[in-house]
């Protein structure tokens, strides 16, 4: 999504996942994939002031694989070296894989 609240919920929500242990992959489309950008600096959310960025970071830091999909890049005006450290482009076929697979819940906002 292109909401900040909702961007921000996400990743709360990822890494509320990630502190029970479990292990979140993030792929990030359109407006979201602004999210992966290093020049990305959006409003801090109430009630503790951080920003999505801030929230994928710690996501990040936790171990959790972040992306930007295989259209963001090419349909804007933002290179791979625009992309924060550790932030890949994912390719369809890693992706499909992944989603279809018996262990794995898809989770879209």
């Amino acid at each position: 999504s292109g909401s900040l609240q909702t961007q921000g919920m996400a990743m709360v929500l990822g890494n509320a996942m990630q502190a029970q242990g479990i292990t979140v992959n993030v792929l990030l489309c359109d407006a979201a994939g602004d999210l992966a950008l290093t020049a990305t600096k959006s409003s801090a959310l109430e009630p503790k002031k951080v920003t999505p960025e801030q929230l994928i970071g710690k996501l990040m830091n936790g171990g959790a694989k972040v992306n930007v999909c295989a259209l963001y890049l090419p349909n804007s005006t933002h290179g791979k070296t625009d992309l924060r450290a550790d932030v890949g482009v994912a390719t369809p076929p890693e992706m499909a894989k992944m989603m279809s697979s018996e262990d794995t819940r898809v989770f879209s906002f």
